[in-house]
């Protein structure tokens, strides 16, 4: 059961210039999830963009660190990745040009390709660590930290609905 929205309007209708009410509480939670992710992507885009990479590749280069010595395949980095990435060999190449990481092929399994990142892509996160937990800060720095814990919770269970609803096959 939905419930109806508020007549008098909300913060986000007025952010977005909306005039109309949002037709349900969900339709508003949606496009308020989706608001708030733009304005925080877009300032750690900024952040980031200060030492030449985007924020795809510093995903990348965050999930190698985590990686270490062992290094990681490249499927297994693309399903880790916070966005999808379909062009992740395209991404690599890109860091592997810029000295940021490396690629190897495995010798029994030649299709398949283990990455490393590099000691100047460390360098670029050691440059970025303290910048981007400034990033944090502004992105949920005023929230309590109950109130961050409890809007982890309440996010990863819509993540795992959406999670639960990939999984069944779709009809049409």
């Amino acid at each position: 059961m939905s419930t109806p929205p508020s007549k008098e309007g909300t913060g986000l209708q007025a952010e977005i210039a909306q005039r109309r009410p949002f037709h349900s509480v969900k339709a508003e939670v949606a496009v308020s999830i989706l608001r708030t992710a733009a304005l925080i992507e877009r300032h750690f885009a900024q952040v980031v963009a200060r030492s030449g990479v985007t924020t795809q590749q510093y995903n990348v280069l965050r999930i190698l660190r985590g990686a270490g010595d062992e290094g990681l395949p490249t499927l297994v980095i693309r399903d880790r990745m916070i966005h999808e990435a379909p062009g992740i060999t395209r991404l690599l190449d890109k860091l592997e040009k810029a000295g940021l990481a490396r690629r190897e092929r495995t010798s029994p399994d030649r299709r398949q390709v283990f990455c490393y990142i590099t000691e100047e892509g460390l360098a670029v996160l050691e440059e970025l660590d303290e910048a981007m937990k400034g990033a944090d800060e502004v992105a949920v720095g005023n929230l309590s930290d109950a109130e961050q814990r409890q809007l982890l919770k309440l996010l990863e269970g819509v993540r795992s609905a959406h999670k639960a609803n990939s999984r069944e096959p779709q009809t049409a």
